[in-house]
């Protein structure tokens, strides 16, 4: 590597969070918390990242206090004594080591693939079908994200995601083709955003106007790799300007290949488009510095080769997009950032599905 990577190593601020560069750590879930609680393995696992020069760490999926969220028992819980007391000795690692840190949200919904089936008397719930939510499962689900976003401050997270991507519960109100409520929640575009803009609302009366709110968003599914809820500019820009109006603070925009132009005419990705529309600052990601997507590699024993970061820099440099998230790639590497910043790319380890078989 001959390029200076320094674009990536100016500091960047949200609202009153100043972070050292603009390296964030992806959220990917581990299921290594048995019981919902993440233990000293965990937080060394984070600390490790801190330690290795990412400036914001955003936590694996964490289920908030809802019967439903989810049911793998390893995935951790944003609820409970012992969990929130894991939790604090997470963040309180990554602070020592110079690092920040938000906590991931995440209801799955109706999307139950990512763990163990539910148990008997057990169902997952989501906009529509045999499950489809009552006004009080919907109440009870946005009260559930908002306790576990003050839960997430209260230990002294420095901000919150809420998981609105991939197919999960969020996304399912989204999408037209899980969404098909004929109440308020659900019709067009925008009235479909109604879910999520209560769930921020309440969120940020639970936190506050300066705690940071971020949102992850994309237009792929787990089940449809070439969905779209939004087929051109101006419909993203009405699916997105009910979530900017309800307190988001942060994009974050997840794309297969970050490189993949969003909407013909224009070489925008999502995080692109998205920061054009609403002024908002926005975080890529996808394949950051790997030849193969998510997917793929997760369905392959082969090692996923090392690739460059010109164009990476050459976006982030023109103001495409603010932040850069590296989600397989610091799996299998920590140090990722501080290799990255002295130009030793060619010492990466390749990733491979092998490596989640432990947790470093």
């Amino acid at each position: 590597m001959t390029r200076s990577p320094q674009a990536l190593f100016t500091p960047f601020s949200i609202k009153g969070l100043t972070l050292p560069n603009r390296i964030v750590m992806a959220p990917m879930t581990r299921s290594f918390s048995p019981g919902g609680v993440p233990g000293e393995g965990v937080a060394a696992y984070y600390r490790r990242r801190a330690e290795g020069g990412v400036g914001l760490i955003i936590t694996e999926g964490t289920y908030p206090p809802h019967p439903a969220a989810g049911f793998d028992p390893k995935v951790p819980h944003l609820y409970g004594e012992a969990a929130l007391k894991g939790w604090r000795n997470v963040v309180d690692q990554v602070h020592a080591a110079g690092g920040y840190i938000f906590s991931q949200i995440w209801h799955v919904g109706l999307q139950v693939s990512s763990g163990p089936p539910p148990l008997e008397g057990q169902h997952p719930v989501g906009p529509s079908g045999e499950f489809a939510m009552t006004q009080d499962d919907i109440d009870a689900a946005i009260h559930a994200y908002a306790q576990a976003a003050r839960s997430a401050q209260d230990v002294g997270f420095d901000g919150v995601e809420l998981h609105g991507a991939h197919g999960y519960l969020i996304d399912q109100f989204f999408w037209e083709k899980t969404n098909q409520r004929t109440d308020a929640y659900g019709g067009d575009l925008v009235a479909r955003t109604r879910f999520a803009t209560e769930a921020i609302r309440e969120v940020r009366r639970r936190v506050g106007a300066e705690y940071p709110v971020a949102l992850r968003i994309s237009q792929w599914k787990v089940g449809d790799f070439a969905a779209k809820l939004a087929k051109s500019p101006a419909e993203l820009e009405q699916f997105l300007r009910p979530l900017v109006d309800a307190g988001v603070d942060v994009f974050h925009c997840s794309s297969r290949r970050f490189w993949e132009p969003e909407f013909e005419g224009s070489n925008l990705n999502l995080a692109g488009w998205t920061k054009k529309l609403t002024g908002k600052p926005t975080i890529t990601v996808g394949s950051i510095t790997l030849g193969a997507d998510l997917m793929t590699s997760f369905g392959s024993a082969d090692s996923i080769p090392v690739t460059g970061i010109d164009e990476l820099l050459d976006r982030l440099e023109r103001g495409e997009f603010d932040l850069v998230a590296v989600g397989r790639a610091l799996i299998a590497n920590p140090e990722w950032a501080a290799k990255v910043k002295t130009g030793a790319l060619e010492t990466l380890r390749p990733f491979d599905r092998g490596i989640l078989a432990s947790l470093y």
